[in-house]
């Protein structure tokens, strides 16, 4: 007999709530609870597939580093500065140009 794993009440609040959302005329609460637990079911093997491939995921990537530990001991740094100085570049050149166009504004409108 294999052992159950026991359900989060967030995942039965949870289950409830769509069964109560879909819930038709008529319907017993026997029956509503019968649909509650099949899409209790649904949600625990939907997060059991889901750790499953998380898990197939974080295999791969210790896999993948381990593989490129070896080629990269002389690791080139990176350069952020690139990325800083065309943002600098960026914002200098916005700065300058909202000058440049108050400039024109106050010469073709004068406040007085």
């Amino acid at each position: 007999m294999a052992k159950r794993a026991k359900v989060s009440n967030e995942v039965v609040a949870e289950a409830m709530q769509v069964a109560r959302a879909t819930q038709r005329p008529g319907q017993t609460k026997e029956q509503t609870k019968l649909i509650a637990q099949g899409i209790q079911k649904g949600i625990e093997e939907y997060k059991k597939r889901h750790k499953e491939k998380s898990r197939e995921l974080d295999k791969q990537k210790r896999k993948l580093q381990r593989t490129q530990a070896p080629a990269s001991q002389n690791p080139q740094p990176e350069s952020p500065e690139k990325t800083v100085y065309l943002q600098s570049k960026l914002s200098w050149g916005l700065l300058l140009l909202s000058w440049l166009g108050f400039a024109i504004y106050a010469l073709y409108f004068p406040p007085f």
